[in-house]
């Protein structure tokens, strides 16, 4: 069984002329690492909205969703707000209070938790993500990439099953974004915790996902590999093929044979492979 289930999906905005969501089908299954992307305005944010239903957006809805086989309009607050973990694109949207080591607190507070239990959970969030050093700061003086940690950190102290992350680093500098992301990974692969992401930088999360859904106009264009959804792209859309990492783009620009990079190591790799292979041919000047 799926743990997420999205079936038959569709949902229009009041006075929209046309819908957001079209008929989305899509299953996700426990710990995997899934890459939704496509154009701005292609329903992606509406989607991951829909997943969280605090966050989902007024308006008329069809289908269904359902979260380890339960409908989740079934599902109470609470098993949602433990169940599945949302991370914003700007940090200031989602941070509630002043102190650092309250904001890591809040959620457990808001579900009742116990105090020993949630004086644990604060701790081994503040080592896990190495925030022991501001764990007494003011949340103000945070940079972006601190605070958008925070928040993963706050988040993932209420021991999610699902992350869902709404491009979490637009917001931040190269550094910071991929530092972020990398944490990300990490949460994916020690705690086996099932990603969600939406992210402009394919070039850091497009290689480690297991699967890639690309939408446009609110349907689901590809689903599949990463490398299954280059091919796809390449030969039936090739306006969102322009956004892949540029490894992939090479690969199939050149008509590459054997597999398809998907990262610069790999891709240097390849090249050497084929040059190595069938080298260039070096004309002599006359």
């Amino acid at each position: 069984m799926a743990q997420i289930e999205i079936q038959d999906l569709s949902f229009t905005y009041p006075n929209a002329s046309r819908p957001s969501l079209q008929n989305v089908e899509l299953s996700i299954e426990k710990g995997e690492y899934v890459v939704l992307c496509g154009h701005s305005g292609s329903g992606k944010t509406t989607l991951l909205r829909h997943l969280k239903t605090v966050l989902a957006p007024y308006g008329k809805r069809s289908g269904r969703i359902l979260l380890d086989g339960t409908d989740l309009s079934k599902t109470d607050g609470k098993r949602q707000a433990t169940a599945v973990g949302f991370v914003m694109q700007d940090p200031d949207d989602q941070i509630v209070t002043d102190k650092v080591w309250h904001e890591l607190a809040f959620g457990l507070e808001s579900i009742g938790c116990d105090q020993k239990t949630m004086r644990l959970r604060v701790a081994e969030m503040a080592s896990y993500f190495g925030i022991q050093s501001w764990f007494h700061r003011d949340v103000s003086v945070l940079s972006g990439g601190q605070k958008q940690l925070l928040n993963l950190a706050s988040v993932m102290a209420m021991q999610p099953e699902v992350l869902i992350l709404d491009e979490p680093t637009s917001q931040l500098d190269p550094i910071a974004a991929s530092d972020f992301l990398n944490t990300v990974r990490k949460i994916n692969l020690e705690l086996g915790t099932t990603i969600l992401i939406t992210e402009h930088r394919l070039e850091d999360v497009y290689p480690v996902a297991d699967r890639v859904v690309v939408m446009e106009q609110g349907k689901i264009l590809v689903n599949g590999d990463p490398r299954t959804v280059g091919q796809q792209l390449f030969h039936r859309h090739k306006e969102l093929f322009s956004t892949l990492p540029t490894p992939t783009r090479v690969f199939y620009g050149v008509q590459g044979k054997g597999s398809c990079p998907l990262t610069v190591r790999e891709g240097r790799s390849w090249l050497t492979d084929s040059f190595r292979s069938s080298p260039p041919k070096v004309t002599e000047p006359k």
